[in-house]
């Protein structure tokens, strides 16, 4: 496997898994000696939050399509306003 792949692999095992105290420390120190190991972390982090939240929002609009396709424009209930509250929040 080629070193930029391997070391993905290696950051994303890191956030992605819940590594053991041991392991932590010694990546924590392999952060410290290697200053572009930890700003790669960083930005997969960041990358992962990116994901996470697009997901969301892609979610709250789906459910308010859904909604809207159940109960029609016409419908002013509790739900809509609790779909529309939700979408609200992703912004």
């Amino acid at each position: 496997m080629r070193p930029e792949l391997e070391r993905l692999q290696r950051i994303e095992h890191q956030l992605l898994h819940k590594p053991q105290p041991e392991q932590a420390a010694d990546w924590h120190v392999q952060e410290l000696l290697d200053p572009d190991l930890a700003s790669d972390t960083e930005l997969q982090r960041r990358i992962y939050q990116g994901l996470y939240a697009a997901g969301q929002q892609q979610l709250r609009q789906e459910l308010a399509t859904i909604h809207q396709h159940l109960y029609g424009a016409h419908h002013s209930s509790k739900w809509t306003r609790l779909v529309q509250f939700l979408t609200h929040l992703g912004h």
